[in-house]
């Protein structure tokens, strides 16, 4: 909604907007645009002289502000609906989808073909640090955007990916994810396999061969099909991938053709996520040279691996991931980045399918690679009827069993105060939530500098 609203802004439309919670990076990113948020939802937000209001997927048909557009009539999009007539229409559209690693992806490709030249619009789930921002209208032939499985409205509750009509698709992976909208892992295949089978005879599907639900889709394709992945059969093939703490290294082959490549991101996941982009960008004509000169200097987003900062020694690191495959190959990621140092895994439940007990057991297993666990309770306790909330003792409680440090916390405070006096230097501290965590990342490194200069006092007065 963040970006739409910047979109339509650039447009030159006057943009306001409401929300029940807006927390940093994308509270100061609307700050920065001058776009004025109402916290709260109340009838009188709707201005007097409202054209258009866009709806956002969270809003219910019962909330104040949907009330008060239907009581006067006004016209009204869904978010998905308001991309596509003011950004996408007549372009080629390139929609990134799957469970895991579309914000990275969409930046990624934002940012390389942004770098070669092709003038490219955008909009990313979160802000892509090359362009401090997660949209772009752009005047070129082509439009990258994050393709989401959510629904899109309470009066349209299909996923947004099908307001997209891509012509091109990167499929990442698919796994049972959005537990409060989807009973189970069936309901979300049905749309990813109608996706597939819908786009168009002269499009192109890059897909990742490694994951099985990816491939047991591929058949319904009308157009053609790239795999990607480490494993054999892969029509691009990732071997000799290695990671430091600045990049990580990888080499492909295609087609007859080994090329090596260069990104400042860890992990396996993004050598792969990157490696669909390669592709992407060969397909559209661009040679390898000038592609890996663009991917060298990809900055990330805020919230996917960000160093927030260093206080004490400590590294303390942001990351977005709230289900267990996420958790797991980020905390995987970041103790290849950091080799032979302490790595706390600090994890908030947040989203509605980690707050719920759907993950109990693989939860347990996505947090073993840690050498710390600290877990806050669910964000609400609130669950709907037929679900159990998650039980962070229990996880615990199993790591502990399996020889790994766990504690679960009652609160943020209990989290900040434990991580605070237990933190040495050396360790990187992995935050993980899909949300604002009590700003828990800025008062732990203040925390942690307030210790520092403690000592330092200390020191001089002895």
């Amino acid at each position: 909604m963040a970006a739409l609203a910047g979109s339509l802004q650039a447009l030159g439309m006057h943009v306001s907007g409401s929300d029940a919670q807006v927390y940093p990076p994308m509270s100061d990113h609307l700050e920065r645009m001058g776009i004025p948020i109402s916290e709260g939802y109340r009838a009188e937000n709707i201005c007097d002289d409202t054209d258009l209001v866009i709806v956002g997927n969270v809003i219910q048909e019962s909330n104040p502000e949907a009330v008060e557009m239907r009581r006067r009539g006004l016209p009204y999009l869904s978010m998905a609906e308001a991309v596509n007539r003011f950004a996408i229409a007549g372009r080629h559209c390139v929609a990134v989808v799957g469970t895991h690693g579309k914000t990275t992806t969409t930046a990624l490709a934002a940012h390389i073909f942004t770098e070669l030249g092709a003038r490219p619009g955008f909009l990313i789930g979160g802000i892509a640090r090359n362009f401090e921002s997660n949209f772009a209208l752009g005047d070129g032939e082509i439009f990258i955007i994050e393709g989401d499985e959510y629904d899109t409205a309470y009066f349209d509750k299909t996923p947004k990916f099908f307001k997209y009509h891509p012509r091109t698709a990167v499929f990442t992976s698919l796994e049972f994810d959005h537990a409060d909208i989807y009973p189970d892992l069936a309901a979300i295949r049905d749309h990813f396999a109608r996706l597939v089978a819908e786009l168009p005879a002269e499009g192109l599907l890059i897909a990742c061969g490694d994951d099985p639900e990816v491939r047991g889709l591929l058949h319904r394709a009308p157009c053609p099909v790239v795999t990607y992945g480490v494993e054999k059969g892969a029509d691009c093939r990732l071997i000799e991938v290695r990671v430091n703490e600045k990049e990580t290294e990888f080499e492909t082959e295609w087609e007859g053709h080994r090329a090596a490549w260069r990104m400042p991101m860890a992990g396996m996941h993004n050598a792969c996520n990157a490696t669909a982009v390669m592709v992407l960008a060969r397909r559209m004509g661009y040679g390898d040279d000038e592609i890996q000169r663009a991917m060298a200097g990809f900055r990330g987003v805020k919230r996917r691996q960000e160093v927030r900062g260093v206080a004490h020694g400590v590294t303390v690191i942001d990351d977005f991931a709230h289900h267990p495959t996420a958790v797991r190959l980020t905390i995987a990621a970041i103790a290849e980045r950091y080799p032979g140092r302490r790595v706390w895994a600090v994890f908030e439940p947040r989203s509605f399918t980690a707050r719920s007990d759907r993950f109990q057991t693989e939860f347990v297993e996505s947090f073993r690679a840690a050498q710390r666990v600290v877990l806050a309770p669910p964000y609400r306790s609130s669950i709907s009827s037929g679900t159990r909330p998650l039980d962070t003792p229990a996880i615990a409680a199993a790591l502990q069993a399996k020889g790994v440090s766990a504690t679960a916390c009652p609160d943020t405070e209990a989290v900040l105060e434990l991580v605070s006096s237990e933190a040495a230097s050396g360790d990187v501290v992995l935050i993980m939530s899909n949300g604002g965590f009590d700003d828990i990342h800025q008062r732990l490194l203040d925390n942690l500098g307030s210790r520092r200069d403690h000592s330092h006092k200390e020191t001089a007065a002895s």
